[in-house]
């Protein structure tokens, strides 16, 4: 099952795609790591499907990763008369916490904190931005504002007020049970929404307490004012960008896109980019060119994965969907330009054993033309760091965690395997030799660079390098 790309692929699973079968299937056409969205479905759904993950594992003797998606604040208009009403522009229309339900002249909104935070002046979205608000008077229990921008708007229609930090914790109620219950299920990764701050994502790592990994859901332009903070602070990050489409230009997400993923692989911190990538693959066989061109650009730009939402979770087509963005990945990185990118956006190595070491792997592979990279790594950070240099050869991560081995499983360049721990250095050449043979890395003649730490299996000890010959 080794993959001919360094690019992962992250799908969401839901009704289209939650069988063994499917799952398997996805799995095989290239997907890396599942997406568990807790916005929809129940712990016993999730539970079903996770075990399906567990069984694919099984078959194809691979680490699969999972991410927990939690939902997060909604911030959600009340019901109408009528199911629906029109707003024109120019008119006036309130929101306010009486539970009464709403007309053409105002709407139940049944949170206090917005009416806390907003200013006079401020612009309210409704219904993924379609509806625009603009605030002319506010208590602490109401907002009289006039329509910019009208349109439709039925009940429970999604709010959000750009430019606003809201007094409000990413982690609901609800939030919390699911993430007992994903911790408790052993997933790897925890996806946090509505991250505003720095402080959302401690609150998070006190209470996940090392149980899983932290992916910081970049989605509130108030989370772009802390960005490098915020992945210092986290284990990967995922560019959201249709929230961040909603509260903020449209013209400015490319941009920003590109900053983050820049800025996440100068830091070593894996990142996702994600939401509407294949859209219209949703209901259609075949993605449009400027979708696939978007696919493409994150690759180019150097991202460790790109991921399918609707397309793989609710979609007519999501074996397609998996299989054409695996042939687009697969196309750039053969692509001269897409090296020549890489090699020129080398960022200095931090001054840290690690990342000596790691720099060093990556330029003695090239000069030496070795045909993998094998870590040996506890906490996966060893993997992490040789994958931020963006070797031009693969990266085998040998590591005797499982968990840990899923966890690589995002990241870019790195085929991660479960195994037993070494002991001394004539089992950590035998053992990178017997593994890149065994996973099709490397055959006799070829030459490894090998990377770990001594004490042998101390987390963060990365401290030595060594070239093996395969001679038999």
């Amino acid at each position: 099952m080794r993959r001919i790309r360094k690019a992962k692929i992250v799908a969401t699973l839901g009704p289209a795609s939650d069988s063994l079968k499917t799952i398997s299937d996805l799995f095989e056409l290239g997907v890396d790591v599942f997406r568990l969205n807790f916005s929809h479905g129940d712990h016993a759904g999730h539970q079903s499907v996770l075990k399906a993950i567990r069984g694919a594992e099984r078959k194809f003797r691979r680490p699969i990763g999972v991410i927990a998606d939690l939902q997060g604040p909604k911030l959600r208009v009340g019901d109408f008369e009528g199911g629906q009403v029109e707003l024109e522009p120019g008119n006036d229309f309130r929101l306010d916490l009486s539970k009464a339900k709403g007309d053409a002249r105002r709407a139940p909104l049944p949170h206090p904190e917005v009416f806390a935070a907003i200013e006079e002046g401020t612009d309210l979205l409704l219904n993924d931005g379609r509806i625009r608000l603009r605030v002319k008077e506010h208590g602490k229990d109401y907002a009289n504002t006039e329509v910019i921008t009208g349109g439709t708007l039925s009940n429970r229609k999604g709010l959000n007020v750009p430019g606003v930090v809201l007094p409000l914790s990413p982690l609901t109620n609800k939030d919390r049970a699911d993430l007992r219950f994903a911790l408790d299920s052993t997933v790897e990764w925890i996806a946090l929404s509505f991250v505003q701050r720095p402080e959302d994502v401690a609150e998070a790592r006190r209470l996940i307490a090392g149980r899983a990994a932290i992916m910081v859901k970049l989605e509130k332009p108030s989370a772009i004012t802390h960005l490098q903070e915020l992945i210092d602070q986290a284990d990967a990050i995922m560019v959201a960008r249709g929230d961040l489409g909603v509260e903020m230009p449209p013209e400015d997400v490319p941009s920003l896109q590109k900053r983050i993923v820049r800025e996440c692989r100068e830091a070593g911190t894996p990142v996702i980019v994600a939401t509407q990538m294949l859209e219209s693959m949703i209901s259609a066989p075949a993605p449009t060119r400027a979708e696939a061109s978007d696919v493409a650009t994150a690759i180019y730009d150097g991202a460790d994965a790109v991921m399918l939402s609707a397309e793989t979770a609710v979609g007519q087509y999501p074996r397609e969907s998996v299989g054409i963005m695996n042939r687009i990945i697969r196309r750039v990185e053969r692509d001269p330009i897409y090296r020549s990118i890489l090699d020129a956006e080398h960022n200095a190595p931090m001054a840290t054993p690690a990342d000596a070491i790691s720099a060093a792997a990556r330029q003695v592979a090239e000069t030496i033309s070795a045909s993998v990279i094998v870590t040996y790594t506890t906490s996966g950070s060893t993997a992490v760091r040789a994958s931020r240099e963006r070797p031009p050869v693969p990266i085998l991560g040998l590591t005797s965690d499982p968990q840990t081995a899923r966890r690589l499983s995002l990241v870019w360049g790195v085929h991660s395997v479960h195994t037993p721990d070494i002991t001394n250095f004539a089992q950590m050449v035998q053992k990178a030799v017997t593994m890149a043979k065994g996973e099709e890395f490397a055959a006799v003649g070829d030459k490894l660079v090998i990377t770990a730490g001594v004490p042998f299996g101390t987390p963060g000890a990365t401290n030595i390098l060594r070239i093996a010959l395969i001679d038999r």
